[in-house]
């Protein structure tokens, strides 16, 4: 008799023996209609990242041979698997799941664009790197983590089928995920409360991943610890327990060399030391199954399905072992039946529960939450809330759960404001070079301080250094709990310059000093629109910077006083080769002398554009129109400058200009590759035509222009980079590096 066969008998063996004692120690689960007693399966999950995946494949198997589960331990992404398979989710819908999913799916915090308010869109069309600092005591503060996990979790939350357990023994299979006590070091084993808390406290990885806070404490990835938890298995009182260990992974020598790849390192050491006190607790009669994941990232989302065929394969090579477990088909379908039970509706909600904030309203809260009272909880409409709530920049992460208050239900929402708020500083960079001598580029800054008033009133300054400067100020107050109408006075410093080319050579540059005060009544249309109305007052100084004096602007100050009216529209599915949806722009200026203006005129302008994809194919086409009403002349300082790439491409940088403007183009763009957590890399082109009417220099260009340009686009960390090559029907040609949107 072989080695196997031998382990085999003795499994069978102990099998036997410790059904035959069930009675008085009660260790095995019933076994079917007959009711024999059969032994206590545990599953163990350790934790392994991307890795982790290969869990799902041993689960295949295991519905393959018919192998029942009594409880189940899991650690990390052993805690995320395990969950799922508890609330009766089978391996091949998980599978089907994490196909689809990718790193910034789970990884990018922003919600979907469609969730966020029309504010936060429009802060997307300015290039701001790095992180939201908080602003406390004159010192910048940091989040708590990289990704703060809001969209993790409610991953987490649409994994699982139950959303009202509060005993994990109560799911249709008992569940632990372990996690670690950031403040003590200690192992914490979670039994109860919101299941998808319970993971997100496990999966969080330090420093990438924001620590989660339950029960007043602060838990971190449970891998530092106990990242094979074979221990609670034995707790549960396992008589068998699976063991899928992942091992944990390996720095290569030359990556040791990085900060990133030290700090690496010294996590799995911390992790390997765990696993061997962890896998000293694997039993004879216990099965331990280890895939060979090695070739595999902890990291690589963007292709997490990849080690679930390894995970089957290792669960196929103890075929035998497992099948010593087996139930006959009746039992198994009878206990998967069980398993996969819809979850019964639940009792209607009594009672909506906020926690106590430092800083927000409850009021301003509750008006973005559809009240839950005498109906059972509507876990999709509460996730879309949660998501709306979050998007509205509040808050460090959401969630809820449920209580039960001497029979009445209630629905907590967890909402933590952020820890380093409520002042927030954001920096970025943007601009280009048409690698001719025209270069704009500027470093941004932007201040908000929030919640300066019940309503959620917020002041925010902006400051721009470079080719322009600006610096603006402006209190945006809302009116209402529902935050719809608001009012908006601000003042704005700048000084630009502005470019009068004849031929292909600058003429003439002008450098404008203004300063502008003035207030607007506006209303938040949906999440997608704002429309603004007000009025303004101020004055310009203009003077020449290069060129011939004959060609110094007059006059040398000028006093302006307008009202105005202004509209954004954004259903675009993303800020950078947006893939689906459109957005518009508009804008009206009337300056009037009975509002103290030098000059009477008004100038208006539009634009819009819309997104199509097809695969990896995306096709945008955009317009941009504008002129004047009236008889009045357009100021030169108030004329339409055009030109760089993307705006007539082939012309320099603010090279055309006109008192009307009319302008198409349509962009095509390629994605090459995917990119871990990035939007990937693009090969584009562009076809445009335009037509800019009365410009300031009788040698610019008339009639219709029309213009192609070639591209690669790289959606980096630092936001999207464009080489690009332009040409005009003119002969004219640019070569350009853009920085930010163009």
């Amino acid at each position: 008799m072989t080695a196997e066969a031998l382990t085999c008998a003795a499994i069978r063996v102990a099998i036997v023996a410790a059904c035959l004692i069930a009675p008085l120690h009660g260790f095995c689960a019933d076994g079917g209609a007959g009711g024999a007693r059969r032994p206590r399966v545990c599953l163990v999950l350790s934790g392994g990242g991307a890795r982790g995946t290969a869990h799902i494949g041993v689960l295949k198997v295991l519905e393959e041979l018919r192998v029942p589960v009594d409880c189940i331990a899991g650690t990390s992404m052993g805690a995320l698997i395990g969950a799922a398979y508890a609330t009766g989710v089978s391996a091949a819908d998980m599978q089907a799941v994490v196909t689809g999913l990718t790193g910034e799916s789970l990884f990018v915090d922003r919600p979907p664009r469609s969730e966020q308010p029309i504010r936060s869109k429009m802060d997307e069309k300015l290039n701001f790197i790095g992180p939201e600092f908080g602003l406390k005591d004159g010192s910048l503060v940091l989040p708590k983590g990289i990704v703060a996990g809001a969209h993790l979790e409610s991953f987490l939350r649409h994994l699982n089928r139950f959303s009202d357990v509060v005993q994990f023994d109560d799911l249709a299979i008992p569940f632990r995920a372990v996690a670690t006590d950031l403040a003590d070091g200690q192992t914490v084993v979670l039994s109860r409360g919101q299941l998808a808390a319970a993971v997100r406290a496990s999966i969080s990885i330090p420093v990438a991943l924001a620590p989660a806070q339950l029960d007043g404490r602060t838990l971190v990835d449970g891998g530092l610890t106990d990242n094979l938890p074979m221990d609670v298995a034995l707790q549960f009182g396992a008589d068998v327990a699976i063991v899928v260990d992942l091992g944990s992974s390996r720095v290569k020598q030359e990556d040791l060399k990085t900060y990133v790849g030290m700090t690496r390192q010294i996590v799995n050491i911390l992790i390997m030391q765990n696993e061997v006190r962890a896998r000293a607790l694997v039993r004879p009669t216990d099965i331990l199954i280890r895939p060979e994941v090695d070739d595999y990232s902890p990291a690589d989302f963007d292709d997490w399905a990849a080690p679930i065929g390894v995970g089957e394969a290792a669960a196929r090579k103890m075929r035998d072992r497992l099948s010593a477990l087996s139930l006959s088909p009746e039992d198994y379908a009878a206990w998967e039946a069980r398993r996969r039970a819809t979850p019964p509706a639940g009792a209607a909600i009594d009672d909506l529960r906020l926690p106590a904030f430092e800083r927000v309203n409850p009021s301003v809260v509750r008006a973005q939450l559809h009240d839950p009272s005498g109906r059972p909880l509507d876990a999709d409409q509460l996730e879309t809330d949660l998501r709306r709530l979050y998007a509205e920049r509040d808050f460090e992460r959401v969630g809820y759960g449920l209580m039960d208050e001497s029979g009445r239900k209630v629905l907590m929402i967890d909402a933590v404001e952020k820890s380093w708020g409520p002042n927030f500083l954001r920096f970025g960079l943007q601009g280009g070079t048409d690698l001719r001598g025209e270069s704009r580029f500027d470093v941004l800054a932007s201040l908000r301080r929030t919640w300066i008033d019940s309503l959620g009133g917020e002041w925010r300054s902006d400051l721009r250094l470079g080719s322009d400067e600006q610096l603006s100020s402006e209190l945006y107050l809302p009116l209402d709990v529902d935050r719809v109408f608001f009012v908006a006075p601000g003042v704005q410093l700048q000084r630009r310059s502005q470019d009068v080319f004849g031929s292909d050579r600058r003429e003439a540059r002008y450098v404008i000093y203004d300063a502008r005060a003035g207030v607007d009544l506006g209303a938040r249309i949906g999440r997608a629109a704002e429309l603004r109305a007000g009025l303004l007052t101020g004055g310009l100084d203009q003077r020449l910077d290069q060129g011939e004096a004959l060609l110094a602007p007059t006059p040398a100050h000028v006093r302006e006083g307008a009202w105005r009216l202004q509209m954004q529209v954004d259903e675009l599915d993303r800020p950078v080769v947006p893939r689906s949806g459109y957005e518009a722009s508009g804008s009206l200026w009337s300056s009037r002398g009975a509002l103290g203006a030098d000059a009477s005129y008004t100038r208006w302008e539009l634009g819009a554009s819309e997104a199509q994809s097809f695969g990896d194919n995306t096709l945008d086409l955009g317009v941009n129109f504008g002129g004047r009403f009236g008889g009045g002349e357009l100021p030169h300082y108030q004329v339409f400058q055009w030109g760089g790439f993307l705006h007539q491409s082939g012309y320099r940088i603010g090279a055309l200009d006109g008192q009307s403007l009319q302008f198409a183009r349509a962009v095509y763009e390629y994605k090459l590759a995917p990119l871990p957590l990035l939007n990937g890399l693009y090969a584009g082109m562009s076809v445009e035509a335009g037509r800019l009417g009365r410009p300031i220099s009788s040698d610019r260009p008339t009639g219709t222009m029309k213009s192609v340009s070639m591209f690669l686009l790289l959606d980096g960390p630092i936001g999207p980079i464009y080489l690009a090559y332009g040409r005009a029907r003119s002969g004219a040609s640019s070569v350009y590096l853009y920085l930010g949107q163009p």
